[in-house]
């Protein structure tokens, strides 16, 4: 049962993170209008990407504290819940900001979903099966960016069958309308309620982590202070002041690079905070303290990335493609996704088994290379939308959806049971900060390039080489579930 509602809360989110990038064309070009046809799509696409990233990483550690506090289960709900009931308000949305604050609010829930389903199936299940739980956690994941693919061709086959259809249901016919137009964007969106159901099913039949009731019942969880808290929503707000810096303003580039430092240095410190005062509540040794908060500083480095890759390169391939047929060919974006996601679901697998075998350095190192090469080949060998780039997608796919696999085989190794929840929370989320930025910068770059969506997104292909030096600081470490 635990199994069951991790694997559909990661799919979930994969439906949910997917569900933007495909629509965010159709969305705010009828949300800018008249806007919408001098570069604001790139803009704004970048300014609520980067919201998105910034609300996910805000929700890891909200969430990992959440339910290292009150449980696994009961903050599951509560993540799963937010995200889905926030899916379905962009249904209501009339400009681009109130897009950025509805996937902001609802990233918090998927943030805080993938450190507590990981959490609580580690804890549950015996070490030998850990390979294919990771594996699992990979796939199922990039299956939701599938469904939402499939979900939009299917809706595109339909085509005018499809108001009549709403219209039989009892909806009226400006409610038809709404759904309708654009390429059934708000339809799309107002799908995303789907996940609410599954807060009913995790209630009712998922048993909790016996591991985590021993620490309950020992008073670890006590340790955990609700005024950390604010701490973190003010890191939330300095990363929202860099992305509008950097989006927004045109202060000299000099400045710019020392705000963002400066910025960045205390965002880390925001959202290391609760960990910090948990630690020194629990009467941990100073210098065991200092190795799991650099334990914390490492995964978040290996998570950015795969995560700056993937929200930097890999989630504007739609536009690209958009840019390549003119807007010509409705099925594009929904079959190069489904392309991206199932390349990247058998990645997962490729990830996880590669880590299990050959070591986590050597698996993590052989990653960076992979999605480094598919990366520039896709972007500087494709001129054109055919199979040959619906075929490349799905290795790029495949090379960057691989870490998926990897991450939740390492990250649970590096922390106890009474933080596993929150230093996973903060690794895994806290490198979204990182994507955020580096995605509103892919904007800025294709300012620069005259829209060139290949130039622009090759140059991301450089972070994985950053990758391979982080691959030295890996360390195998022993699993206690």
């Amino acid at each position: 049962m635990a199994l069951t509602a991790a694997l559909l809360g990661w799919m979930f989110d994969g439906f949910e993170m997917g569900l933007f990038p495909l629509v965010s064309s159709p969305g705010l070009g009828e949300l800018l209008g008249a806007r919408g046809e001098s570069g604001q799509i790139g803009r704004w696409f970048g300014i609520i990407t980067a919201s998105f990233l910034i609300g996910a990483a805000t929700g890891g550690v909200l969430f990992g504290w959440l339910g290292d506090k009150i449980g696994r289960i009961r903050a599951l709900t509560i993540s799963v819940l937010v995200y889905a009931l926030c899916s379905g308000l962009c249904l209501f949305v009339s400009s681009p900001e109130e897009l950025v604050v509805l996937r902001f609010l609802g990233a918090l829930g998927m943030g805080g979903e993938w450190a507590l389903g990981v959490a609580l199936i580690m804890e549950m299940w015996p070490k030998a099966s850990r390979m294919w739980l990771a594996a699992l956690i990979g796939a199922f994941g990039n299956l939701g960016f599938f469904a939402v693919g499939l979900l939009s061709f299917a809706l595109n086959r339909v085509g005018g069958q499809l108001p009549e259809s709403l219209a039989a249901l009892g909806l009226g016919t400006g409610t038809v309308e709404m759904l309708t137009r654009n390429s059934n964007w708000r339809l799309l969106m107002l799908l995303g309620t789907f996940p609410a159901l599954l807060t009913l099913f995790i209630r009712l039949y998922v048993p909790e982590s016996p591991r985590w009731a021993v620490e309950r019942n020992l008073g670890k969880s006590a340790n955990w202070s609700t005024p950390g808290l604010l701490v973190v929503l003010l890191g939330a707000t300095l990363a929202g002041g860099i992305v509008f810096l950097w989006s927004s303003t045109d202060w000299p580039l000099a400045l710019r690079l020392l705000l963002t430092l400066l910025g960045f240095a205390a965002i880390t410190w925001c959202f290391l905070f609760p960990v910090r005062s948990f630690l020194r509540a629990s009467g941990v040794r100073p210098d065991q303290a200092r190795t799991l908060v650099l334990r914390m500083l490492l995964a978040a480095a290996l998570a950015a990335v795969p995560l700056l890759g993937t929200w930097a390169g890999v989630m504007w391939v739609y536009n690209w493609v958009d840019v390549l047929t003119g807007r010509a060919i409705p099925d594009a974006r929904p079959v190069v996704q489904m392309a991206v996601s199932l390349g990247a679901s058998i990645g997962g697998v490729i990830g996880a088994v590669l880590g299990w075998h050959l070591g986590r350095r050597a698996g993590y190192a052989i990653l960076c290379l992979a999605a480094a090469v598919s990366m520039l080949a896709f972007f500087r060998l494709n001129t054109g939308y055919g199979w040959e780039l619906v075929c490349s997608a799905g290795v790029l796919g495949c090379a960057a959806g691989a870490f998926y696999g990897w991450l939740p085989l390492y990250l649970p190794e590096l922390f106890p049971t009474d933080m596993r929840a929150s230093g996973q929370g903060f690794g895994f989320n806290f490198g979204r900060i990182i994507a955020a930025i580096g995605t509103v910068q892919v904007g800025n770059l294709l300012a620069a390039f005259d829209n060139d969506y290949a130039r622009a997104c090759s140059l991301v292909a450089g972070v994985y080489i950053v990758g391979l030096g982080l691959a030295l600081l890996v360390r195998e470490h022993k699993f206690e579930g």
